[in-house]
This record gives C-alpha cells, sequence and structure tokens, in this order.
C-alpha cells in the first residue's frame, strides 16, 4: 500500500502547488492592468496638458512631421498610384468640401496666376492649359474621411507645366503653394509630389469639361496625395524654400497629405 499512498500524497501537493500558482498570477495579471490603466489615464491627462502646435497637441504634432521626413524621402517617379481601366471609373463623381468655392466666381474671367519670382507674376488662360500635351488618369481617389472612389481626370502633367513655363530654378525649391482666388483655401505641397508624372492640372473629368461643384476651371489631381491636397478652383500658384500655408495642417492635420 506505501507507493499508492506516496502517489496520493503527491498528488494533493501538486494540486496545492497549481492552486498557489494561479492565485499568483492572477493577482499579478490584475495589478498589471490596473497599473495599464494608471498610466494610460496619467499619459493621457499629461498629452491633454501639452500646447498645441498648428492646431495639434505639440506631441502628436511631433509625430506627424517625423513621418513627413520619413515618406518624403520616399517620394519617387516609380512610386505610383495604381490605375484603373477607363470603364471602372464612376459615371457620378462624389465631390466633398466646398472651402474656397465662394458664390459669384465668373469662370469667363479667371486666369491662373503664376508667381515665379517675387513682382513677376504670369496670368495664364485656361486654353492656354489646354493647348499643352493632355494626360489622363484613373485611379482611386481616397479621402481622409474614409472613402474612396475610382475616377476619370484630365489635364496637363504638373511637370509639363513647370517645362513650358521655364519653372526650372522654382522647382529646385522645396514646396508649392496654392490657394482658391478668393483665398479661402490653401494647399502647400512638398516639389517632389507635386512633380510626380501622375499629378496633373486637371481641367476635365469623365471626358467632360471640368463642372463648378469640382474646381471649374482648373483643380489639381495628385494621386499619390489624400482628396485634402487636391485643390478646387485654383487661382494661384508659387514657389518657396519654406512651408506655405496649408488650410487643413493649420487645423491639426498632417501636411504631407501623402498615401
Amino acid at each position: 500500500n506505501t507507493p499508492i499512498k506516496h502517489n496520493s500524497m503527491k498528488t494533493l501537493d501538486e494540486k496545492i502547488v497549481d492552486s498557489s500558482l494561479i492565485r499568483r498570477k492572477t493577482i499579478i495579471a490584475f495589478s498589471s492592468f490596473f497599473i495599464f490603466i494608471l498610466a494610460c489615464v496619467l499619459g493621457w491627462k499629461w498629452l491633454q496638458s501639452r500646447p498645441k502646435e498648428a492646431g495639434a497637441l505639440q506631441p502628436l504634432r511631433g509625430v506627424l512631421n517625423f513621418n513627413e521626413k520619413l515618406f518624403t524621402g520616399l517620394i519617387s517617379n516609380n512610386h505610383l498610384a495604381k490605375t484603373y481601366p477607363l470603364s471602372a471609373a464612376a459615371p457620378q463623381v462624389r465631390r466633398n468640401g466646398d472651402e474656397g468655392m465662394s458664390d459669384g466666381f465668373d469662370p469667363a474671367a479667371w486666369k491662373l496666376q503664376l508667381v515665379r519670382n517675387p513682382g513677376d507674376t504670369l496670368y495664364i488662360g485656361i486654353d492656354e492649359i489646354k493647348a499643352l500635351p493632355k494626360t489622363d488618369i484613373v485611379f482611386d481617389f481616397k479621402c481622409i474621411e474614409g472613402w474612396s472612389q475610382v475616377t476619370h481626370w484630365a489635364g496637363v502633367r504638373f511637370s509639363d507645366f513647370v517645362k513650358k513655363y521655364g519653372l526650372d530654378a522654382q522647382s529646385q525649391l522645396k514646396y508649392v503653394g496654392m490657394h482658391t482666388p478668393d483665398n479661402a483655401y490653401y494647399v502647400g505641397i512638398d516639389t517632389k509630389s507635386i512633380l510626380h508624372p501622375q499629378t496633373i492640372l486637371c481641367y476635365e473629368m469623365n471626358g467632360q469639361p471640368l463642372p463648378m461643384n469640382q474646381g471649374a476651371p482648373l483643380r489639381l489631381i495628385i494621386p499619390v496625395k489624400y482628396g485634402v491636397k487636391h485643390i478646387k478652383r485654383i487661382g494661384t500658384i508659387y514657389f518657396s524654400n519654406q512651408r506655405p500655408p496649408d488650410y487643413w495642417y493649420e487645423r491639426g492635420y498632417d501636411y504631407f497629405g501623402g498615401l
């Protein structure tokens, strides 16, 4: 009987050890959970106490600026947005945002103001832009609100526009700024992205002249960026080594806006 009794005691000892281990692990787990919650609460309070920079809390803005530096370095002419057959384009194009689309605008009187240098501004009509080589693109337009839509656009490559108007020196600067005729909407874009082969100054949608509510007579289509950078109704274009003002950046969003 001795072996049997020994085995029984061993089994009892094992059960006691297992029960103690479970209790200890449970205490550790709950303690870790409460420490984690406390750290989250304290971290959130600390974050909310930080000052704001360009509409975003300073630590968040720091992260966004770091991302911009990182991803700007990855932009190249080989980094292409996926394109689709014409048959995939939506017949009804979604419109989002009407900042800069003020009433009383007369497209017949519109001229694009191209600021080559301070005091040196060209005034360019839409027919002059349409005379340049035309480029079509069908791509998935993406909005920061979470929706996307395959759409068809046409216009002149920004890089061709630069060549036409002798902007080689200007294109060596870091940024391009654009704003609407009423100055109510404005964007700043890194030069690498604006010279990307898929970026166009757009005057057609679905094979027809650009509608007024989509930014006629001229808007930007830049497939490597989210929709906030696709400024409608361009009034002025200029170049700078300093970040131009950007409407949504000032409201706490990412300046780069890249995909």
